[in-house]
C-alpha cells in the first residue's frame, strides 16, 4: 500500500486508544473493519464473532436498546480458568489440599447466571455461597449432588433447619457462625432433626487491605468473632461433644483487593487461626479465604482500587505458599481452599450496550467579525485575544481569556452587561479554547495548567439508558467500566464527550473514563450521523450492577440476552427477557395499571362529554395510553 492510499487511521490505533487490549482479558479486541469483537474460547483456538451482528440478530428478533448482552462462553471460560489455574498452581506448589471454589449469589443472582454457573461448574465441583434465605432457597434447587454451599449471614431456625435438609440431600452445607448467638439454635436443632451439622467459623483479621472497601477487616468489621468469641465457640463445642463438626474456617479479607501484598498478610493471619483450631481438637479441613480477587477493569495492572497488581497466577501462589510456610513447620494437613470469587468469574461476562440519541456540542455558535457598540472592554479583550496571534504562552492566554469570561459573568448578575453582549462573550472565550488546545496535538502534551480545557470544551452525549438503573457503581462509589464505541473503529474519533442518561439527575452521567493514555474525564467519540445509530458498549458489568440498579424516574429493567457463540462464528439466543414495561414499573411501586388506565379512560371519556375533544380523538388518545402503558421504559425508536 502506498503512503498515498494509507488509511488515516485504523483499527490497531483504534485498539491502543482505547486500550480494549489491556482491559479486554482476552475476550474483546477489534477487526480489520473497525467493529468490537466477542472472543470465545475453543479447543482448536478462539471464534470472533462482531458484537454488531450479535445485536442485528437481536433487533431482527424485536429488541431495542438499551440492551444487556451476555455472553455465555465467557461465564464458562471463567469457570475453567479460576479452577485449572488453583488446580495447576497448587499441583507445582506441592500443595496437598484441593481447590473447591463457590460463587457468592449476591454477585450476580439472575436465574440465568446461576444456571450456568452451576451446570458448567459441575465437572469441578463448583459451589455457591448464600447469606439470605432467600439465596439459600434458590441455591438449594441449584445445586447437584455433591455440590458445596456455604452459608453465611445471620440464621434463623428456619435457615437452618433447611440447611440440615441440604446435608441429608448430599449437598456439604457449611455454617458460617457469625455470631455466638447462632451457636445454640444449630446445636438444638441439629439435635431434634438428629443431624450432624458441617459447622465453619468466620473470624476478624486485624490486617487491613487497600481498594473501595476496607472495613471488611478488623475488629470494628460488621462480620465475624473476635478471638474470645472463638475461643467461646470451641469451648461450647468440646461441652456438646461436637468439636468434629467444626471443620472449616471463614475469612473474608475484602472485596477487589488491587495489592497482593494485602492478599499475603490477610492469608498469613487466617492460617494462624487455622492452626490454632487444630491445636484445639477441631476436626477442620476447610480454609474459606472469601472474595477480594480483583478485576482490572482500567488494565493498568498497578496498585489501583480499579485494577490489580497481580494474575491469577500469583494470586493462586500466594495463598498456597503462604498457608503452606505456616502450617508445615507444625505438620498440619493442607486444608481444601474455598474462594468466593464472586466478581472474577461474572464480570467479563456481560456488556450493556446502548445507543447515542443527541449531542450537546460546546464551541463557538457565531463569531462577530466586528464587535457591536458599547460592549464591555472585558469582552474587547477576549475579541483581540481570539482575532490575534498569542502574544503569550498559550497557558496564559487561556488564563486570562477564562478570567476575562468570568467577569463578565459577574457583571451580567449584576445587570451590567447585556444577554447578547454575554453570548458574545461566551463565544469567544470558546473560540479562544480552541486554538489553545490546538497548540497541543496530545493529551500527554497538555500542560498541567490548561488540564481542563479539554474537558470544557468536550460534548455532552446523551444515551439511552439509566446510570442509577444499570450502572449504579458509576454513580455510587465512583466504579469505572471500560466504555468504547463499538463500530467506526477503522475511523479516528473526532470528538471528546461525557456520557449523560436519560434522567433528570445531574448525577446521572459518567465523566471517568479510561483508555490507553490512562484514565481521562472525557471519551474520545465519532461524530453523530443522520442515518445511523451510534452505539456504545460498558464492558465487564456482570458483577452486582444488576441487582443493585434503582428505579431512579422509574427506569426499569433494560432488555437482557444470553447468547452462546458456535464454534462456525454464529450464535444462538439461549436465554431471552424483554425489560420492564411503565406498567412494570408503576406496580413495583404500588400503583395498579388497570386502575390508573380506567382512570384515564374516564377522565378522556368527561372531556368528549364536555366537547372539548371528538369521539375518533379520544380512541387515539386511549389507545396512545394503553401502548405507552405497556411498552418500554426507555427511548423508543
Amino acid at each position: 500500500m502506498t503512503a498515498k492510499t494509507k488509511p488515516k487511521w485504523t483499527p490497531e490505533e483504534s485498539a491502543g486508544l482505547y486500550g480494549i487490549r489491556n482491559w479486554g482479558a482476552g475476550f474483546f479486541d477489534l477487526n480489520e473493519t473497525g467493529e468490537v469483537i466477542v472472543k470465545a474460547p475453543f479447543a482448536s483456538g478462539d471464534v470472533a464473532v462482531p458484537i454488531t451482528d450479535i445485536v442485528a440478530g437481536l433487533e431482527q428478533r424485536g429488541y431495542a436498546m438499551p440492551l444487556l448482552l451476555r455472553i455465555e462462553n465467557i461465564l464458562d471460560a471463567r469457570i475453567v480458568t479460576l479452577n485449572e489455574t488453583f488446580r495447576s498452581v497448587l499441583a507445582t506448589c506441592g500443595y496437598s489440599g484441593e481447590y473447591r471454589g463457590v460463587y457468592p449469589v449476591k454477585v450476580n443472582q439472575q436465574c440465568h447466571v446461576i444456571e450456568e454457573i452451576t451446570r458448567f461448574g459441575t465437572r469441578y465441583g463448583h459451589g455457591l455461597e448464600a447469606g439470605s434465605k432467600a439465596e439459600m432457597i434458590l441455591a438449594l434447587a441449584s445445586l447437584q449432588n455433591g455440590g458445596l454451599l456455604i452459608l453465611n449471614g445471620y440464621k434463623d431456625e428456619e435457615f437452618i433447619d433447611l440447611g440440615l435438609s441440604a446435608i441429608c440431600l448430599g449437598i456439604s452445607c457449611f455454617y458460617v457462625i457469625e455470631s455466638l448467638n447462632e451457636l445454640p439454635i444449630i446445636i438444638e436443632r441439629s439435635k431434634a432433626l438428629g443431624v450432624k451439622p458441617m459447622i465453619g467459623v468466620r473470624v476478624k483479621v486485624s490486617a487491613k487491605v487497600a481498594g473501595q472497601w476496607t472495613e471488611t477487616t478488623g475488629d470494628r468489621s460488621s462480620f465475624g468473632l473476635s478471638t474470645a468469641q472463638l475461643v467461646a465457640v470451641i469451648d461450647t463445642l468440646r461441652q456438646h461433644d461436637m468439636l468434629d463438626c467444626l471443620q472449616l474456617l471463614h475469612c473474608h479479607l475484602g472485596s477487589q483487593i488491587p495489592d497482593i501484598a494485602d492478599i499475603r498478610a490477610g492469608v498469613q493471619e487466617a492460617a494462624r487461626f487455622y492452626a490454632g483450631l487444630v491445636e484445639e481438637g477441631a476436626a477442620m479441613g476447610y480454609l474459606d479465604l472469601g472474595g477480594g480477587l480483583a478485576v482490572d477493569y482500567t488494565g493498568a495492572n498497578a496498585r489501583q482500587p480499579s485494577s490489580r497488581n497481580y494474575s491469577l497466577e500469583d494470586y493462586v501462589r500466594a495463598i498456597a505458599d503462604t498457608v503452606r510456610t505456616a502450617l508445615d513447620p507444625l505438620e498440619i494437613r493442607h486444608p481444601h481452599i474455598v474462594t468466593e470469587s464472586g466478581r472474577a468469574t461474572v464480570a467479563h461476562s456481560s456488556i450493556l450496550l446502548f445507543d447515542v440519541l443527541d449531542v450537546q456540542h460546546f464551541e463557538p455558535v457565531s463569531l462577530p467579525e466586528i464587535l457591536p457598540d458599547g460592549v464591555h472592554p472585558l469582552i474587547l479583550r477576549l475579541f483581540e485575544l481570539y482575532s490575534a496571534p498569542f502574544t503569550s504562552t498559550p497557558e496564559s492566554a487561556y488564563n486570562e481569556a477564562l478570567a476575562c469570561r468570568d467577569a463578565v459573568r459577574a457583571l451580567f448578575r449584576s445587570g451590567r452587561v447585556p444577554l447578547r453582549h454575554r453570548s458574545i462573550s461566551e463565544n469567544l472565550f470558546l473560540a479562544v479554547s480552541q486554538q489553545v488546545l490546538k497548540q497541543f496535538r496530545r493529551k500527554s502534551e497538555l500542560p498541567v495548567a490548561l488540564a481542563g480545557v479539554r474537558e470544557s470544551l468536550s460534548d455532552i452525549y446523551y444515551c439511552n439508558f439509566s446510570v442509577f438503573q444499570s450502572l449504579p457503581d458509576t454513580w455510587a462509589i465512583n466504579q469505572i467500566f471500560p466504555i468504547i464505541p463499538i463500530h467506526r473503529l477503522d475511523e479516528k474519533p473526532s470528538r471528546e464527550a461525557i456520557l449523560s442518561d436519560l434522567t433528570c439527575d445531574c448525577d446521572g452521567k459518567i465523566d471517568h473514563f479510561i483508555t490507553g493514555l490512562g484514565e481521562r474525564p472525557t471519551l474520545p467519540v465519532h461524530d453523530l450521523r443522520d442515518d445511523e445509530d451510534y452505539l456504545l458498549g460498558a464492558f465487564l458489568v456482570g458483577a452486582y450492577q444488576e441487582t443493585l440498579g434503582d428505579l431512579h424516574n422509574l427506569f426499569g429493567d433494560t432488555n437482557v440476552v444470553s447468547v452462546r457463540i458456535n464454534q462456525d462464528g454464529s450464535f444462538d439466543v439461549m436465554k431471552e427477557m424483554s425489560g420492564d414495561s411503565i406498567a412494570d414499573v408503576l406496580s413495583y411501586v404500588e400503583y395498579t395499571p388497570q386502575t390508573l388506565f380506567e382512570t384515564f379512560r374516564a377522565r378522556v371519556e368527561e372531556a368528549v362529554r364536555q366537547k372539548q375533544i371528538s369521539v375518533k380523538d379520544r380512541q387515539r388518545i386511549v389507545d396512545e395510553y394503553s401502548a405507552s402503558l405497556h411498552g418500554y421504559t426507555y427511548y423508543e425508536k
